[in-house]
C-alpha cells in the first residue's frame, strides 16, 4: 500500500466510524421523542442479537458423543451467571473462561 492508499484508508475508517457515532445524536435530538419503530428496534434487536450470536457460535459445532457437551456447557454456565448476578460482561467472560478450560484441559 501506498501513503496515499493507507491516507484514505484511515480516512475512510475515521469517517464511517464517526458517522455511526454521530448520526443518531443528529437524528433523534434529546427532548425530541424517536419514532415508535426506534423504540421497538431498541427493545427487540438487544435478544435477537444475542440469539444470533449464540447460532453463531454454535453453528460448526459437532453435537456427537461428547464433542458438544463444552459448547452446551458454557451456554448453560452464562445462562445461570446471568440469571445470577444480572451482569452481562460476567456472563460472557464467566462463560468463555469456563469453556476454554473444559476445552484445554478436560476435553
Amino acid at each position: 500500500m501506498t501513503i496515499l492508499q493507507q491516507v484514505l484508508t484511515v480516512a475512510a475508517v475515521v469517517l464511517g466510524t464517526m458517522t455511526t457515532r454521530f448520526l443518531p445524536f443528529l437524528l433523534f435530538p434529546e427532548g425530541k421523542q424517536p419514532p415508535a419503530f426506534i423504540r421497538y428496534l431498541g427493545t427487540v434487536l438487544p435478544s435477537a442479537v444475542i440469539g444470533l450470536l449464540v447460532v453463531f457460535c454454535l453453528k460448526d459445532a459437532v453435537f456427537t458423543s461428547w464433542h458438544g457437551l463444552p459448547e452446551l456447557l458454557g451456554i448453560l454456565v452464562v445462562a445461570l451467571l446471568h440469571r445470577w448476578k444480572k451482569n452481562i460482561l460476567l456472563s460472557i467472560a464467566g462463560g468463555t473462561i469456563f469453556y476454554m478450560v473444559l476445552v484445554q484441559m478436560v476435553f
